[in-house]
């Protein structure tokens, strides 16, 4: 016999979920199966797997030790984490921290998600940050992504309920994000774009079009120009952003596309003498700000909440080196 207890984590989703998340070897009809023939029980009553489960239930298993570990397994993520524990100590910003949701700052050079096996993201982070804790099938998750060389704001759900608010406020675009972007060229005018985004997964870079065409996705992007600054005999912009549809490299394709790419950013950019002075490696492109909406699921002490994540060190220094005025920024 074997008892889950259900955490805070945990809670709000349903017991075949649960159940599944926590025997995943485990085919759907034997949990039906247990429950209909009673050896699994919710809080010593009889269920049917429909059950939204909450904090401090306890999910009992009367089944053989074997037959549960039979059934689970350890996740190449989790085996990942345990060989990457000397990386823990990376510094990931913290803007916001509740019992639900994280938001960070992500630095230049963090990956939002793992690209290979050997990498570690927020993600791997995430689970050290948050260390071992009574949860038995939640695990942590990130709710955005941004580019490895894009620096910002991510939300990271710690509950199950924090995860699917922040999730449907992404997926529903129920929330502004504003990103600042030190551009080639002097901008005139704020100016909402519009095209078709289409990727190539070998070359892992993406072209924007006009008209739609087969495996493109449609984008938009709007932006304002902050300040138009003169240096070394080059134009240069600093763009606020308002990224409407977020998909991959948008920001970086779409301003390319009109002839305005961000500084630093070496596969849809170019070379000039703001690279080669600061030798930057990376796009200055940064998600500055998060607002997010009144909706009637979220919980009140979210509504209109603003979220700001300070500039990362070089692409402040750059700014001032140019002459920008980052003081209202």
């Amino acid at each position: 016999m074997r008892v889950l207890k259900v955490s805070a984590q945990e809670e709000g989703q349903r017991l075949d979920r649960m159940l599944d998340k926590y025997m995943q070897l485990a085919p759907r009809s034997f949990f039906y199966k247990m429950l209909r023939k009673k050896n699994i029980k919710l809080n010593g009553k009889k269920a049917d797997g429909s059950e939204k489960v909450t904090a401090g239930d306890e999910i009992t298993l009367y089944l053989a030790d074997e037959t549960v570990e039979s059934f689970r397994k350890q996740t190449p993520q989790k085996a990942q984490r345990t060989k990457n524990t000397g990386r823990k100590s990376m510094n990931i910003p913290v803007i916001y921290e509740d019992q639900d949701i994280l938001v960070l700052n992500k630095p230049v050079g963090v990956l939002s998600q793992k690209a290979d096996r050997d990498d570690y993201s927020l993600v791997e982070w995430l689970e050290d940050y948050l260390g071992k804790d009574a949860a038995q099938t939640f695990r942590p998750g990130i709710c955005n992504r941004l580019d490895r060389n894009t620096s910002g704001l991510v939300v990271a759900g710690k509950s199950i309920h924090g995860l699917q608010w922040m999730n449907r406020l992404f997926r529903e675009r129920n929330l502004k994000k504003y990103y600042l972007c030190l551009v080639h060229g002097a901008v005139k005018g704020e100016k909402k774009l519009h095209g078709f985004l289409k990727k190539d997964p070998k070359k892992n870079i993406v072209t924007v079009l006009k008209s739609p065409e087969n495996g493109t996705v449609e984008i938009e992007t709007r932006y304002q120009p902050l300040q138009v600054v003169f240096w070394e005999g080059e134009s240069y912009t600093l763009l606020k952003i308002h990224l409407i549809t977020g998909k991959s490299h948008q920001i970086r394709a779409h301003l390319a596309s009109i002839g305005y790419p961000a500084v630093g950013d070496v596969k849809y950019g170019r070379k000039g003498k703001a690279e080669q002075k600061f030798r930057l490696r990376s796009q200055l492109l940064h998600a500055r700000q998060l607002e997010l909406p009144e909706e009637e699921y979220l919980p009140s002490l979210y509504w209109n909440k603003i979220f700001i994540a300070d500039l990362p060190r070089k692409f402040a220094q750059v700014l001032e080196d140019m002459g920008v005025d980052i003081s209202d920024i």
